[in-house]
């Protein structure tokens, strides 16, 4: 679960995210130096004013203020998240390549905040399945997007969930609006299914005891909003967090695929997969060639 049941002890971890959020910093500000260089100079610049008092907007670069409450909230705060900082990079090294970018996000969590600033100038959506955490947290931190979601799975039926994932109407590619499939999630909100979604992290719902919802439908869902992604066939990374567990672990390997997975870091694993659309006999997932 992303959000812990009570508030952990100052924790190492919190030294390691604001070195994380502050080399975002630095990438900000490397990339305005570099835009700024690369201006037409002219050979005759007007005389220097010699007041003090110069626009700042054109000599300074201020700090966005996402990032700026992110560090902020991270260096005053007890909580950490609980992925640890090797993991946390794995998606931060693929936001510093696709940010600004669209980032869908199952769950809303100590974390937040970070991915949001992480995304800064894209459009990054939690889906939370708790409505009071929800408002929680939009009394702390208003500028975070998020939409309450029910499950009606449970951990228990795993099993069988996952055998039934495996019939024809699931691997199809349809709507998922429209699926009958038993794992599709179909009550989401409307844009939700028609953004093009560049990152999903699946890190939520609860999944740790056998009545809670359990990430079975969030993992295929995800990889189905992948396969279904439009746009010239383009790629959706997706992350699924505490694949120690063995939900987490079999539904990602049978619904986002071994042959799509490119990294695992401690409880994290990275999958890369391409759209279905124009492609509609491109098998569920790739063969993958078993050692011998």
């Amino acid at each position: 679960m992303m959000r812990p049941k009570s508030p952990n002890s100052i924790n190492p971890k919190l030294l390691l995210i604001i070195v994380l959020i502050s080399s975002f910093l630095l990438f900000i500000l490397r990339s305005i130096i570099l835009s700024t260089s690369t201006q037409v100079i002219d050979i005759n610049p007007p005389p220097r004013s010699t007041n003090k008092s110069k626009d700042c907007s054109l000599d300074c670069a201020k700090i966005p203020t996402s990032l700026s409450e992110a560090i902020i909230h991270y260096a005053t705060s007890t909580i950490t998240p609980q992925q640890t900082l090797k993991e946390i990079s794995v998606t931060s090294k693929v936001l510093d390549k696709k940010s600004p970018c669209n980032f869908l996000v199952f769950g809303l969590g100590h974390d937040s905040l970070m991915w949001h600033s992480l995304n800064h100038g894209g459009r990054t959506l939690f889906l939370e399945e708790d409505e009071a955490w929800i408002e929680q947290i939009k009394r702390r931190f208003p500028m975070l997007e998020s939409r309450h979601v029910s499950y009606d799975t449970k951990v228990s039926q795993a099993n069988a969930l996952i055998e039934s994932g495996k019939s024809p109407e699931c691997v199809a590619i349809s709507d998922l609006r429209h699926s009958i499939c038993a794992l599709a999630l179909k009550g989401l909100p409307r844009d939700v299914y028609e953004t093009q979604w560049d990152l999903i992290m699946v890190d939520a719902p609860t999944g740790y005891y056998e009545e809670a919802p359990g990430r079975m439908a969030a993992i295929y869902t995800a990889g189905m909003i992948a396969r279904n992604r439009d746009g010239g066939g383009g790629e959706t990374h997706v992350f699924v967090h505490d694949v120690n567990r063995e939900v987490e672990d079999k539904f990602s390997r049978e619904f986002l695929c071994e042959g799509y997975m490119k990294k695992q870091e401690g409880r994290l694993r990275h999958f890369v997969i391409p759209s279905h659309r124009d492609h509609l006999d491109k098998p569920f997932c790739p063969l993958v060639e078993k050692a011998t």
